[in-house]
């Protein structure tokens, strides 16, 4: 019976101790914030902000010399021999051919269509290949959940350092609007709604912002060398007119001869084709090396330097929109003390080109 009293008295006196601490929880003024720390807090995450810049970018550097090492070592291993076969030669000349007799008075017509075959073919045998191991498109979407990691650890590290309370600096974030896309709404979204969508690409806004950079003309979505392949079409298509047109002596010979001789003829006309088409294969990949590689460099710089829709566009996007939003309020750098005689650094230079080649120094 004491023992029961004993333990009814502490549950009464548990009870009040967490009763008074919720009083004293209500009663306690909340923590204020001064709007000046606000801003130095601003001025820090967009201070963080471009320094997690600075670090995606290596990171998107050396996932693009990755993918542009094996695009380099799949063309040299399958399209170029493919390309370069005789019998890939001899069926490209009949296209070409077919190509040139229904084209009509259409100029270009059979370089443009032998264009988009090569075109596909590139896709099938060498992109296609090269993507399940790595592409643009994964590098863009690993880049930018970097970003927005970075970001976020060094926002956690700033709330600490001022001792900011959760709700007050949630509800900081969901004021900075991080992706504005609208209508509708779902195309916008807040510097804490990025920060908490965890992966990034659940988020509706950022799925339309992927969306809009994969689609751009000449974005992630668009890598093949199409300049290097049309130049190579256009190379070809002339080689082959001017060898069916000589082929037609060919043509007539088999016809006067009769069956027996004709196909005599012919096989013997391929056979030769077939030798003199060995005895030029060389110079022929030197040329189809030549124009893919230097086109393959100019799309690669593209795909790394333009902010629009290069695999860093969405980290500029969400960088440039944040950054913006925090300089509204953020307190601006004190300035520099000028020293007679001291010259500051340059600014960090682009990216240089890479070496033109299939073969790049690993």
């Amino acid at each position: 019976m004491y023992l029961r009293a004993l333990i009814v008295v502490m549950l009464l006196v548990l009870a009040g101790c967490a009763v008074s601490q919720r009083v004293r929880e209500a009663v306690a003024p909340a923590v204020v914030v001064p709007e000046s720390t606000w801003r130095q807090v601003d001025r820090e995450i967009a201070e963080a902000s471009q320094e997690a810049v600075i670090q995606v970018k290596v990171f998107a550097r050396g996932s693009m010399e990755h993918w542009r090492v094996r695009v380099y070592a799949v063309t040299e291993e399958t399209f170029i021999p493919w390309f370069s076969s005789y019998w890939t030669q001899e069926w490209m000349a009949m296209k070409v051919s077919w190509y040139s007799l229904t084209a009509g008075d259409e100029r270009d017509a059979a370089a443009t269509r032998l264009a988009v075959y090569l075109k596909a073919q590139y896709q099938e045998q060498v992109l296609a290949p090269v993507a399940v191991e790595i592409d643009p498109d994964a590098i863009l979407n690993q880049a930018t959940e970097f970003y927005i990691e970075l970001l976020d650890k060094q926002v956690k590290v700033i709330a600490q350092r001022y001792r900011l309370p959760a709700k007050q600096l949630d509800q900081r974030l969901n004021g900075v609007q991080a992706i504005r896309l609208g209508p509708p709404p779902a195309r916008d979204a807040s510097l804490y709604q990025v920060l908490h969508a965890k992966p990034l690409t659940t988020l509706p806004a950022y799925s339309a912002l992927y969306q809009q950079i994969h689609s751009a003309p000449a974005g992630t979505g668009e890598v093949s060398s199409e300049a290097g392949i049309v130049s190579v079409a256009r190379q070809a298509s002339e080689k082959f007119e001017a060898q069916m047109a000589g082929r037609g002596i060919a043509g007539a010979a088999s016809a006067v001869a009769g069956k027996v001789a004709g196909a005599v003829i012919s096989l013997g006309a391929a056979g030769f084709r077939a030798i003199a088409h060995e005895s030029d294969r060389a110079e022929t990949e030197a040329q189809i090396r030549q124009s893919l590689g230097k086109a393959f460099d100019q799309a690669w710089l593209k795909l790394m330097n333009n902010t629009g829709n290069g695999v860093m566009a969405g980290v500029y996007y969400l960088a440039g929109q944040i950054e913006g939003e925090l300089g509204k309020s953020a307190v601006p750098n004190p300035p520099l003390e000028t020293v007679p005689g001291t010259v500051h650094p340059p600014a960090t230079p682009g990216l240089s080109a890479p070496e033109t080649g299939w073969h790049p120094e690993p």
